[in-house]
């Protein structure tokens, strides 16, 4: 059974035609990959499926409901998380209050305690750092506490652009690391929109490829990752 299922999304800005008519589905416990050029439509298939811009026709589905009408607070206390391109942190709050922050939509007080050492444990820097403001850290450092933060609303599904923009190696390693453990020890469904397309096949199991608003190609990560010529063609790869 699919916990998210997209049939026929479009989305417009004004009156450009940015999302033409997707059709994805996800799994519980699947890791997916959105690659594509800019301006493919990635980044604004999730922002249609968190409700944060509304689709101008076809349907979001999440765990059997229709979300395509619902506004994103109400779709991220079903249990779906974006974590956004940029971070987002609150840059004066403390690891601790972004922590919490992110579970402002719960009121189980014992599990969000849990929840919280969880992130901890996911994250050893940031218990490190738990009472410095998320302003002062590095770009990685502020990486892990966005998606610390997104994890607190203990998502079934979570939505991460671009995460790995601007950090080094080694953090890029760390975070892959931590999403793989979230799919093989929670069961959570992760997609991941990347714009380096062989970091983002490297670390999930499905590649979906978008062109212009439209989906060109389907495949596992690792047959495309293992046939270049492929790739090159649907995706400008360094």
């Amino acid at each position: 059974m699919s916990l998210l299922s997209i049939e026929k999304l479009q989305v417009s800005y004004g009156g450009i035609r940015a999302v033409k008519g997707i059709d994805l589905e996800v799994r519980p416990g699947e890791l997916v990959c959105l690659i594509g050029a800019n301006g493919a439509g990635k980044t604004t298939t999730l922002r249609a499926i968190t409700g944060i811009v509304r689709p101008a026709a076809g349907a979001v589905r999440y765990d059997g409901a229709d979300i395509s009408r619902m506004k994103p607070h109400e779709i991220a206390r079903r249990g779906l998380a974006l974590v956004p391109e940029g971070r987002g942190v609150f840059a004066q709050l403390s690891i601790e209050e972004n922590l919490a922050m992110g579970a402002y939509a719960r009121r189980d007080a014992p599990a969000v305690a849990a929840d919280v050492e969880r992130a901890f444990t996911l994250f050893p820097r940031l218990k490190e750092r738990r009472k410095q403001t998320a302003g002062t850290l590095s770009g990685g450092e502020q990486q892990m506490l966005a998606i610390a933060r997104a994890l607190m609303l203990n998502p079934a599904l979570l939505l991460l652009d671009e995460p790995m923009e601007g950090l080094a190696p080694i953090i890029v390693q760390e975070l892959m690391g931590v999403i793989r453990r979230l799919v093989r020890e929670g069961g959570m469904a992760v997609i991941v929109v990347e714009q380096h397309a062989k970091l983002a096949l490297s670390l999930t199991r499905q590649a979906i490829v978008l062109e212009r608003g439209r989906v060109v190609h389907r495949a596992p990560s690792e047959a495309l990752l293992a046939d270049p010529a492929t790739l090159h063609r649907l995706v400008a790869v360094a």
